[in-house]
This record gives structure tokens, sequence and C-alpha cells, in this order.
């Protein structure tokens, strides 16, 4: 049949009686097919499915659906959206929108990720893996600790930082019969200058000479070299094997970033075999942040003593770091993985 005699054959159909209310296409959708869409959240839980999630079963789900473009501490990947940072500068020029600093309602980030995430699977996740993700997303933000779980029933008790930060739009109602109407078209200005670039909007992609990212490329060698004198060294013939076995399993929450032992490889942190005593910014391969290299370059040795104190607060300890996990609030726990990191020798 010929695309005109199809034409011709609609046109019959829609002008008969029949058809005469409407275009004869489709039919109404049924209640399960309804359910099936109907899936928003209200800011006070409404619309939530059954179900919980705690930070460290998030922390294991966002790195297999969420870290390859959001990052694993959610701080984003080239171009993919920051999920957290940006605390106190929605009043700047260039503001960071994220879940912590920006959005108003929880009920926005587990709606969002249960119909749309991951990118290309949407709606594959289980309500729980849902949970767990929008907790370990709280606790990127610094907003609950790492033993936090949030649940359906929970969840409506949380209350965003700005919660507040927003405004009923009437512009309507108040400034609508400004706006309107004919343009006056006087004193108009002469001149049209640019003064502000799309860089200061993070929409245009900075290019890199070959020169500038080797200079930005800081290796071993330009560092200074410290001495390591074997006094600093805290490596211990005999270790007590419960106290690393303990290690082993608080060193579960640094694997997304770090591996350690036979075989270990560089990922979004460096491998760890001998840290314990060695330089910092000392591993072969991997690009550290400018505030680690520039204590690097003042003689920074991961010693125990400064070990421990990175572990148990990394931001308070070096001001800048690209490392967004909290820290370790447990002093046994500390002690643990230290030993756990000392038993790798390089």
């Amino acid at each position: 049949m010929s695309k005109y005699l199809k034409l011709a054959t609609a046109l019959v159909l829609l002008s008969t009686p029949a058809f005469a209310e409407g275009f004869g296409l489709g039919r109404p959708a049924l209640p399960e097919e309804i359910a099936a869409w109907d899936l928003d959240v209200s800011p006070d839980g409404t619309g939530l499915p059954a179900g919980s999630g705690d930070v460290l079963t998030g922390e294991e789900v966002f790195a297999d659906q969420c870290a390859a473009c959001h990052g694993d501490f959610a701080e984003g990947v080239d171009n993919w959206p920051k999920l957290a940072g940006g605390w106190g500068t929605l009043n700047h020029e260039d503001p960071l929108k994220t879940v912590g600093s920006y959005w108003p309602y929880l009920s926005t980030t587990w709606d969002y990720v249960n119909r749309s995430m991951p990118f290309g699977n949407a709606q594959s996740l289980k309500p729980d893996e849902v949970y767990a993700i929008v907790a370990y997303i709280l606790y990127s933000n610094d907003l609950v600790d790492d033993d936090f779980v949030l649940s359906n029933e929970t969840f409506a008790e949380f209350e965003m930082p700005n919660k507040d930060g927003f405004i009923i739009d009437d512009r309507i109602e108040t400034e609508f019969s400004k706006w309107v109407g004919e343009p006056c078209m006087t004193e108009c200005k002469q001149e049209v200058k640019v003064t502000m670039r799309a860089l200061v909007l993070d929409v245009t992609p900075e290019e890199e000479t070959q020169a500038a990212a080797e200079t930005q490329q800081v290796t071993v060698e330009a560092a200074a070299e410290p001495e390591v004198n074997e006094a600093q060294v805290q490596q211990v013939a005999a270790i007590d094997p419960e106290l690393i076995a303990a290690g082993e399993k608080v060193f579960r929450q640094c694997k997304s970033c770090h591996q350690i032992g036979d075989g270990a490889k560089n990922r979004s942190g460096p491998q760890l075999n001998g840290v314990v005593g060695r330089a910092a910014g000392a591993v072969e391969g991997f690009k550290y942040s400018k505030p680690l290299m520039a204590m690097a370059a003042d003689g920074l040795i991961w010693d125990e003593a400064n070990l421990q104190e990175f572990l148990a607060s990394p931001k308070g300890f070096m001001k800048g770091t690209k490392m967004s996990f909290r820290g370790l609030k447990d002093a046994e726990d500390i002690a643990a993985v230290s030993a756990y990191l000392a038993s790798f020798a390089d």
C-alpha cells in the first residue's frame, strides 16, 4: 500500500462518526500502567517505598553504580555533576550547587536517583540500594556519620541545610506589570561589551598545552627528597596478628580508592604498599594534589604519628586535600588500620 493510500485511509477513518470526538488513537491507561509511572516522592516522605540503607552499604553500591561519573566521593568526574561540596558558595560569583549545598529537600535526591539513575539503566536499583546511595551522598557532604541509616520511617526527620534558602516566586503578582507592554527603547546603551567569559560558568573546557600539563604534573624528583631516618620509620618487625586482622576490616572503607598487597595499582588514590615510613607523594605514576605535594616538599613523612593524625581527620590535617573521606573516629580503628598498613612493604 502506497503512503498516499495509507494517508487517505486514515483520513476516511478519522472522518467517521466513531472518531468524531477524538483521533481514535490508543486506549485509556490501565491502573497498573499508571502505577508504574507514579514514582514521585514528596518532601514529607509520601510516596516512599518501605526500605532502608546505611552509609557503608551505600559506599559499595555508589562505587559500582555511580562513581564512574560522580567520583568515588561524589566529587564529580570531568564535567559530570558534583554531588558533594560547595558549602558557603551560593553567594559567590560561581556557586557550586550540590546536594549538600543547594538542594532544599532530601526527597529530590531520592526521587531523582530512583527515577533516573544509573545513567543508561534507569530504575534498575532496588529501594534499599536507593536508600543506601542517598545515605552515602549525605555522608559525602559531611551531613551524617558513617553509622547513619536512612529508611522510609526516618526519612521525614532529616532536614537539608538549605531548606530555608528558597522563596516563593511571586513575580507574576509583583513585577509582571513592569516588564510587559511596549518596550521604551529610550536611553539605550550605545555599545555592548563582553564582561564575563563562559569559563566562569564552567561551561568552557580548558585546553592544556603539553607544556602546561608537564608543569602541573609534579613528580617525585621535582619535590625535595626528604632525608628519612630509621627512627621515623615505624615499621615493626612483629605486629599483633589480631590487630592486623582488625585493621583489614577497617580498611574496607578505603578499598574503593586504595589498593594494597600483591599487584596493587593506583586508582583514584595511590596504592599503599610501604606507606608507613614513606615520604609523602612518592608513589610513581600517581598525580597527587597540590596541597599534598606542598607538604611533601616541606618534608612530610608518613610516620605513625602523621598517618594516624591524617586518618583521624584528612581535611583537618591537610587543608585542600582531594580526599573527601571524613576520617575514623575510633582510636582503636585508627591503630588497627595503621598496623594493617604497616604489614605491607614496598
